[in-house]
């Protein structure tokens, strides 16, 4: 077994609805590095990251978790990662810290250590002082924010999100930003998803293309400019994901 095994590896992996969603996709992102994954819409990014996670079932290819093999040992890969979809659920009649401190309880936080993450956590998205409001009152930007505190509870190797920034205005997505800067910091693997290019461009570390279900283009913003002739990540972007 690999001593260093990548965060993600993705090998051959296809998914079918009325057409291929996924269709024969090679990945891999290394540990400790910030990916982002782009395409237009309908491109497969959102069925890639449920494929990831074990939310759908692939119709071929394999997937390997920090070298676990994910059919083979599910519960082993989910448990060191976390996933964001682009729509959390909260639990309405649950107040923030009550929220975080049940979800660090799903995942064996012990109680202390989850105390403190909670209250660290809360500090750095500014949702200390609204502590003791129930949940169902918050503004969609107010629950994003929650809900990726939900998903660093128990400091997760891999941390997977599909579109984190919808519906946050500029100082939230700043402290979000900042937030998942952090995490990188720390060690951990980040892997989004986001049409907003400029988060792209300012946070990867490496970016993939994908268009119909297909890698068509990876590496550094620099890399691709040269594979392109492109300025901007939005140039790049543009001129990959034209249509044939």
């Amino acid at each position: 077994m690999d001593a260093h095994p990548a965060a993600l590896r993705l090998a051959g992996l296809r998914k079918d609805f009325d057409r291929p969603a996924v269709d024969g996709l090679d990945l891999v992102v290394r540990r400790g590095e910030f990916y982002a994954l782009l395409g237009p819409n309908g491109a497969g990014k959102t069925t890639t990251l449920r494929l990831v996670t074990g939310l759908l079932a692939p119709d071929a290819g394999s997937i390997e978790v920090l070298g676990i093999d994910l059919a083979g040992a599910p519960a082993a890969a989910k448990a060191r990662m976390a996933y964001l979809p682009d729509e959390p659920m909260l639990y309405g009649k649950l107040k923030p810290f009550e929220y975080l401190e049940f979800v660090a309880g799903l995942w064996g936080v012990r109680a202390r250590e989850a105390e403190a993450r909670a209250r660290e956590l809360l500090d750095w998205l500014d949702l200390s002082r609204h502590a003791h409001e129930l949940t169902e009152g918050f503004s969609r930007g107010m629950k994003q924010k929650l809900a990726l505190a939900g998903a660093l509870i128990h400091e997760p190797e891999l941390l997977i999100l599909d579109e984190p920034l919808t519906g946050l205005d500029a100082v939230a997505a700043r402290q979000v930003k900042d937030l998942l800067l952090a995490h990188v910091a720390k060690g951990g693997t980040v892997i989004l998803t986001t049409h907003i290019l400029e988060v792209a461009e300012r946070l990867a570390q490496r970016i993939g293309i994908i268009r119909q279900g297909r890698l068509i283009a990876e590496g550094t913003l620099d890399e691709l400019r040269v594979r392109t002739q492109g300025g901007s990540l939005e140039d790049v972007f543009l001129q990959l994901t034209a249509a044939p």
